[in-house]
């Protein structure tokens, strides 16, 4: 139960924390501390929610989630945790007595740097989910100190600028130094036995201290608050003697290496020392965590014999996979566990969830790096390789099986192979995803322990993508069909009987128009551009890599560009396409993709002839805040990756519920949508998975395609040309030489799916219809729903009981 402070209160809780924190009267304030007094408010709710709601938990013996990721894109707090709460009203109104604007206030947050894409927003939906049906939970990462990086447009090409989130982020962050663990690394390892006990000494080491902040995300009325743990890495060591001696930077070069560990997320391994900090960034994680699991659970427990009845860690993708090395050292070295025992128990607590099929992200790390920055690790890894090899020689297994399936082969240690290895259950995020695991990716381990192999598609945080995102289409929806589908996503299927009802559908493009509008009103601010919102809004917006495709859109428009220069009369549905994403930094080709869209957008707009009917434009830093206005205003939701090549997606799905009809091919979670809304409220083109597979085996030749096709020659021919004096040969020779992805295959297609949306735009009734069949539909890929199958089916563990809770 919400316990809800009366207005007054709210005042004076605000009007205190500028006076005690900040040292000004209200009147004094900038809006930045406003913002931060109410964030401070808001956050000492949550911290005696999530106290009472872990006692209850433990006085209900219910079982603990620990979920391990690289990133949680979070977003902003301030919005969800109010909404979640039930006090967003209170607040505003709260606040509009006191002279202050509540969505002023929001516009003072930045997004939290914790994350970058799909992987860690799925995160952050998860700890919403947990804590909506009552899981009790706690999610580790590390606290960033500038996220991924700032993206900024220079003539088209990406220019990486560090994110300064923390001024403005970390009032959500409690610090909690007094629970620091040490982390070590290097060294050399010392083990004997001395009378029938195992010693093993660590020397020589490197200490790094990880320090934690907790932050907080309510759940829905306030049922649970999940924890998220981050880590900030810092050292002690600090050479008197040098310093005084005058050699100030080697006096302190310890502690800013240390402290390099959690500056940026994922920062570029094109070269050792990046190799080096990847690798110290994913043991820090893991150990700084297990450390503390551990000690948690002996706070309360005499022995860690029921470690797997009170808690579960799961592992979301390769990154963290070190921590089931790390939980068998602290097992077996500062516990007294022998191999067996502390195995079984590894075993147990540990599941694992894949997000690619791509070579490139399942993790390999050179036994010499690795043995030289983690040589305890390292040592229990190769007993873990031993022995998993051992048993599998036992069974009669194939040896060139056992040798792809070894968790330590040929010079690496391979991440994904040790989570296969060691974890209880190992799960895909679709079900064609899930099945191209058992099929290719882990085939070998498939057929030898298919018990552990399972599915549960993604979902996303609906109350955020939804109710706080869009905000006139919730409020339609609560007139309709009445509120229960913000606590349960499936009631979204009410709004079915609907499909046909003309002034319903009118109610509901109304409202897409007036988030075209916002949408508008942003980009003019940001970048200068007049966009049509009588227009089609055709959105591609996910991390830029190659097998996303964001070059075959592109090379679409492009193609429509040049009919219209040839045909400036022909039949054309004003369109306006909307891109965004950040490339690797190292990632030459993905630049180069970006600054082809750019310079074709530029080109576009300058050339009267067709600048009325087409725009493109490219917007900068894409980020969750950026999403929230994106999704509610597009029209189309371009998913056209290779099939076979997306795990599953959660962009997908989030377009979806706020009505935006799926241009894609059938790949990921695609198939689903598919699935619930059918073939004819989607628009569907490309090859599926087994047809790209086949086409790939029996030798793919892309010239072929652009040879029978002269409008694509033509197009690839303007792409060596290039635009604003820059070419694209690069983009033009890589696509017909190899083509990986296949785009060139994919082409025809996709120009004929494009010219469809078209025809189906211009018809009202019809496309109105779509867009609410695909918002009816979307219930089943929340995240609540994606939670309760990993709590029946991985976690086996049931909510805290109903009680009643003062948030």
């Amino acid at each position: 139960m919400i316990y809800r402070q009366p207005i007054r209160k709210i005042q004076e809780s605000v009007n205190s924390m500028l006076e005690l924190v900040f040292g000004v009267s209200l009147k004094n304030a900038t809006d930045e501390q406003c913002y931060k007094a109410v964030a401070l408010c808001v956050r000492d709710r949550m911290e005696k929610g999530r106290s009472e709601f872990i006692q209850l938990a433990e006085q209900t013996k219910t079982k603990h989630i620990y979920y391990l990721c690289m990133e949680f894109l979070l977003g902003r707090s301030l919005k969800n945790s109010l909404f979640n709460l039930g006090l967003e009203e209170d607040y505003r109104k709260a606040l509009a007595g006191l002279n202050l604007n509540l969505d002023a206030l929001y516009e003072q947050e930045p997004d939290a740097g914790l994350g970058n894409g799909g992987l860690g927003r799925l995160a952050a939906c998860f700890l919403d989910a947990m804590a909506s049906l009552g899981i009790p939970a706690t999610g580790y990462s590390l606290r960033y100190e500038y996220g991924i990086f700032r993206q900024k447009l220079v003539d088209g090409w990406q220019t990486e600028l560090p994110d300064f989130w923390l001024p403005g982020g970390k009032i959500w962050l409690r610090s909690e130094p007094e629970k620091s663990v040490e982390v070590r690394f290097n060294g050399r390892i010392d083990d004997y036995w001395n009378n029938g006990f195992h010693v093993v000494n660590h020397k020589d080491f490197t200490k790094v201290m990880a320090v934690p902040s907790d932050l907080y995300v309510p759940g829905i009325d306030g049922r649970g608050v999940s924890r998220l743990r981050l880590w900030a890495a810092t050292s002690e060591d600090f050479d008197m003697s040098l310093f005084n001696g005058g050699d100030y930077l080697r006096a302190v070069e310890q502690k800013a290496m240390a402290e390099t560990i959690t500056k940026v997320l994922y920062p570029e391994d094109n070269h050792p020392e990046g190799k080096s900090l990847r690798l110290s960034q994913q043991y820090f994680l893991v150990s700084a965590a297990v450390q503390d699991i551990i000690r948690h659970h002996l706070f309360r427990n005499r022995t860690l014999d029921n470690l797997p009845d009170c808690i579960a860690i799961h592992l979301n993708d390769t990154h963290p996979v070190l921590a089931i090395p790390e939980m068998m050292r602290v097992m077996m070295d500062e516990c007294g566990y022998g191999w067996d025992s502390a195995w079984e128990i590894v075993q147990n607590v540990f599941a694992y969830t894949n997000h690619t099929v791509m070579s490139e992200a399942l993790e390999c790390w050179g036994i010499n790096l690795f043995r030289s920055r983690l040589p305890r690790i390292y040592q229990i890894v190769e007993e873990i390789n031993r022995r998993f090899c051992a048993g599998m020689h036992n069974k009669g297994v194939d040896g060139y099986q056992v040798g792809r399936m070894a968790p330590w082969n040929d010079g690496f240690v391979k991440m994904a192979n040790l989570a296969v290895a060691s974890c209880h259950s190992v799960n895909g995020v679709s079900k064609l995803h899930s099945e191209i695991l058992k099929d290719r990716v882990f085939h070998d381990f498939y057929t030898e322990m298919p018990e552990k192999f399972t599915n549960v598609t993604n979902g996303i945080a609906h109350r955020r993508w939804l109710c706080q995102a869009n905000p006139g289409l919730a409020a339609l929806l609560t007139e309709l069909t009445g509120d229960g589908f913000v606590r349960d996503a499936a009631e979204l299927e009410k709004l079915m009987k609907y499909k046909s009802d003309p002034a319903v559908l009118e109610k509901m493009a109304a409202v897409k128009r007036e988030n075209k509008i916002r949408l508008a009103k942003y980009v003019k601010r940001e970048n200068g551009a007049d966009l049509d919102p009588d227009s089609i809004f055709d959105v591609q917006v996910k991390r830029l890599h190659e097998y996303k495709r964001q070059h075959l859109n592109a090379l679409q428009i492009l193609t429509d560009y040049l009919r219209l220069c040839e045909n400036p009369e022909m039949e054309f549905t004003p369109r306006t396409y909307l891109f965004g994403a950040k490339a690797a930094p190292g990632y030459y080709f993905a630049k180069q993709i970006i600054r082809f869209i750019v310079d074709l957008g530029k080109t576009i707009d300058a050339d009267e002839r067709v600048n009325k009917k087409m725009k493109v434009v490219y917007l900068e830093d894409y980020r969750v805040t950026l999403a929230e206005l994106l999704m509610p205003a597009a029209d189309l939701s371009e998913q056209i990756s290779l099939a076979g090549t997306e795990a599953s997606g959660t962009g997908n799905m989030k377009f979806m519920i706020n009505g935006a009809v799926t241009l894609g091919t059938l790949d990921g979670a695609n198939v689903e949508i598919r699935d619930a809304v059918g073939e004819e409220n989607m628009i569907l083109f490309g090859m599926d998975a087994q047809e790209a597979e086949e086409r790939k085996k029996a030798g793919y030749q892309p010239r072929a395609f652009a040879e029978k096709n002269p409008e694509l020659q033509a197009a690839l021919n303007a792409v060596e040309k290039g635009f604003c004096g820059v070419d694209f040969r690069d983009i033009s020779n890589s696509l017909l030489s190899s083509d990986p992805y296949m785009v060139l295959a994919d082409f025809d297609s996709y120009d004929k799916a494009r010219h469809k949306s078209e025809r189906l735009y211009r018809d009202a009734d019809q496309w109105r219809s779509m867009c609410l069949v695909n918002t009816a539909k979307a219930g089943i890929f929340s995240a609540d729903r994606a939670i309760r199958e990993y709590a029946e089916n991985i976690w086996h563990v049931k909510p805290v009981p109903e009680g009643k809770r003062h948030v």
